[in-house]
């Protein structure tokens, strides 16, 4: 690991001061940077703390008639076992339960989560020098290496390294805003679908956000939809592990069974978090059945690119899906 100066101011707008300097990053649960730095991935000259802000917001949690909003500085523990949103929204706490181990959720902040690097091989290894997300320009080891755990959706010819995180695809999902503050009190609110950047000749630019602009909350619209709704991981061994493929999913349906709204995201299959527009189109409806279901998996890995070790991704995906679209159909909601 390398030196570097380690700031924990108390305020945003000092915060993000400090951060806007060359080789400035935020900090807070720190379950991520640490470990990149003790890998020499990262090279921070300047670690800003957040932990401690006074901003209020940041730490709060509010359930409204019309949105829940989460604070960027609360903790995954904190949403993941919050009783209310799990009668709400069982999708959200489910995304949080299956993306970390109790005791990263219990540090782990939902801002520092959703901006989490890949875990590829290539990138989270310095003596691998052809990663264009670590080296910009030097090139992609995983197209012609080991890529069992990489994309199949929304890759390019520069990355093919998976997105990583779980709770991202329920806000993906939940057509969810992020908001931002940064430096000279400039705010913005962005759909979450809008965060993330796909791969293109660019991989090192992972998110539009800009050098010090902080995460400041989540705000996800309400709708009945949320109560049938669940997220289901598929992945090598039952804990403590990435996905291969997983679904989140949310569906409105009528009395007689018809599918009146419906919300995908994937994960563990695409470079990004991947919300399957075509997917939902192809369900709108239409009565919710298994051959339904099917046909929108179809649709979902319309356009994947498999490479030679991670084929098998697009077959699992479409059963994830499958199987996430049926359960959700059968769970039992209240009126």
């Amino acid at each position: 690991m390398q030196p570097f100066v380690y700031e924990r101011p108390g305020r945003a707008t000092a915060a993000i001061e400090a951060a806007v300097q060359p080789g400035a990053m935020f900090v807070a649960g720190g379950t991520t940077v640490f470990d990149l730095l003790k890998l020499n991935v990262l090279q921070a000259q300047r670690l800003v703390d957040i932990a401690r802000l006074d901003m209020p917001q940041l730490h709060a949690i509010d359930v409204s008639a019309t949105a829940i909003r989460l604070g960027a500085l609360v903790r995954m523990a904190d949403v993941a076992t919050h009783g209310e949103i799990r009668a709400i929204c069982p999708l959200i706490p489910q995304s949080l339960d299956l993306g970390a181990s109790q005791q990263i959720r219990n540090m782990a902040r939902l801002g520092g989560n959703v901006l989490q690097r890949t875990r590829c091989a290539y990138y989270r290894e310095p003596s691998f020098a052809q990663c264009n997300r670590r080296n910009p320009g030097s090139g992609c080891a995983a197209l012609e290496g080991h890529n069992r755990q990489h994309a199949v959706l929304g890759t390019s010819d520069a990355c093919i390294a998976v997105y990583p995180g779980d709770f991202p695809q329920a806000l993906v999902a939940l057509d969810a805003n992020v908001h931002t503050l940064g430096r000279g009190g400039k705010v913005r609110h962005i759909p979450f679908a809008e965060l993330h950047r796909r791969p293109a000749h660019r991989p090192e630019l992972e998110t539009v956000l800009e050098q010090g602009e902080l995460i400041t909350g989540f705000t996800i619209p309400r709708g009945a939809w949320m109560r049938r709704s669940l997220y289901l991981k598929i992945r090598d061994r039952q804990s403590y592990a990435f996905a291969l493929s997983s679904a989140a999913v949310a569906l409105e349906l009528t009395a007689d069974g018809a599918v009146r709204e419906a919300r995908i995201a994937l994960g563990g299959v695409a470079t990004i978090p991947w919300r399957a527009k075509a997917a939902e189109a192809a369900l709108k409806n239409k009565p919710m059945t298994e051959a339904l279901a099917h046909q929108a998996a179809e649709q979902a890995f319309e356009g994947a690119v498999a490479r030679s070790h991670n084929a098998f991704k697009i077959p699992l995906g479409k059963q994830t899906l499958v199987r996430a679209l049926m359960s959700a159909a059968a769970m039992e909601v209240s009126a």
